[in-house]
């Protein structure tokens, strides 16, 4: 009798193994779920910035530990990114009509690169201009690269140059970066406009009739509260982190949070570890980035060659004097908190890789479905995850384009 009873319990408990598995059976599958059929966007990124290397070929799998680099196509099929904002960044440098122009002409080349870069790379990618793009580009297993511009610093005083911009394909514009432009405050810098500048508010406005997104990462407090004074769209911040969680001026106060979800906004969480988790005392490693920065006090009069080389000599400091970096945990904090003050349709990610994002355990993009697991074992669902991970950033730029034809169409009524 017992032996039956034996063989009788070891058959009732074989199927409950395998209907119910394990919890990290059943989180694998779910990760493997939404990597397969949800669309997912990194916000940001600063790899074009590379694209315009000798050497750098973003067909082939690159060592982020040897050379650097974040991101190529082979590591975002490992990592399951669909699609990536490559930024057009050129760094602050003097605002006379000659910086300007160098300012535009550097902008150019750079949206030239991405554009040559993506066709010679047609039968794996393809640029994006709409959501709908990105989603045909998946189902053709293909990646998606969108642009942005970081730092409004190349439209000068010259407003035409928006749509210039926005004809390459820039989708969003920062409007900023770490110091003050004609545009705006930066987050980093003094105070001098105010906020916006006149100029700004109208760069604003003609960015709404565009249905380009304007991004308010960057920019200071009093610039962001103008924006959504007067912009008649939602925003985005394209690479941001809750300062509840680390007090970093680039972050934003629940108050602005919950600003951006009344606007219809989102916050794409942003994982260069010193805007996630405020860093452990380093002097040696400080003291060696001031003396780099004063060295390289901006990058838009380097030339190729002396990029390389300023590129090589940070790198050494980075290996000599190594940060302790922030952790997908960490990451994963912030995006609770993001969602408790503004809710799961705010939400997204934009990683800033290529540009000093990164954290343990997400160090490169082929490692970006660990953000997935790390979430799903927070109990988080693969619809959420769907918001998270493109959903709320391409419903934004949408109703960017929706609110662009309205107010064209108003304008050309003769209306206001």
């Amino acid at each position: 009798m017992i032996r039956y009873k034996s063989i009788l319990l070891a058959l009732l408990f074989i199927p409950a193994v395998v209907t119910f598995g394990s919890k990290e059976s059943r989180i694998e599958k779910k990760v493997r779920r939404v990597h397969e059929h949800v669309i997912t966007i990194d916000s940001h990124t600063d790899t074009p910035l590379r694209l315009s290397s000798k050497g750098f070929d973003i067909r082939q799998r690159h060592d982020p530990v040897k050379d650097h680099s974040k991101i190529d196509f082979p590591r975002m099929k490992e990592g399951g990114l669909d699609a990536a904002f490559f930024a057009v960044f050129v760094s602050q440098g003097k605002r006379t009509p000659a910086a300007n122009e160098k300012a535009e002409d550097r902008a150019i080349a750079l949206f030239d690169t991405i554009h040559k870069v993506v066709a010679r790379c047609s039968d794996i990618a393809g640029l994006a201009m709409t959501s709908a793009d990105a989603r045909a580009l998946k189902k053709q297993g293909k990646t998606a690269v969108f642009i942005g511009m970081e730092n409004g610093y190349p439209i000068g005083k010259d407003i035409d140059l928006v749509n210039v911009y926005h004809e390459l394909g820039a989708r969003y514009i920062t409007l900023c970066h770490t110091k003050n432009n004609d545009l705006c405050d930066s987050s980093t810098d003094t105070t001098e406009h105010n906020g916006l500048s006149e100029f700004g508010k109208n760069v604003v406005l003609y960015m709404n009739r565009l249905g380009m997104m304007v991004d308010v990462s960057h920019i200071s407090d009093k610039s962001f509260y103008d924006v959504l004074a007067i912009t008649h769209s939602p925003v985005i911040a394209s690479h941001s982190c809750a300062r509840a969680i680390c007090n970093n001026p680039r972050n934003m106060d629940d108050k602005m949070l919950k600003a951006i979800a009344r606007n219809g906004g989102v916050i794409q969480m942003c994982i260069l570890s010193d805007y996630v988790k405020t860093p452990a005392p380093n002097p040696k490693r400080d003291s060696a980035g001031k003396a780099f920065q004063r060295k390289y006090p901006a990058f838009e009069n380097l030339s190729e060659e002396e990029m390389k080389k300023c590129r090589e000599e940070w790198n050494v400091i980075d290996e000599k004097y190594p940060e302790k970096l922030a952790t997908v945990s960490d990451v994963a904090d912030h995006i609770d908190h993001i969602v408790k003050v503004a809710g799961i349709r705010h939400v997204g990610i934009g990683t800033d890789f290529d540009g000093g994002g990164g954290v343990e355990g997400c160090f490169d993009v082929s490692q970006m479905d660990n953000i997935t697991r790390e979430l799903l074992s927070r109990g988080y669902t693969v619809s959420q995850l769907r918001k998270i991970w493109g959903g709320n950033l391409m419903r934004v730029m949408d109703k960017n384009v929706r609110i662009a034809k309205k107010l064209n169409k108003i304008c050309a009524c003769g209306g206001k």
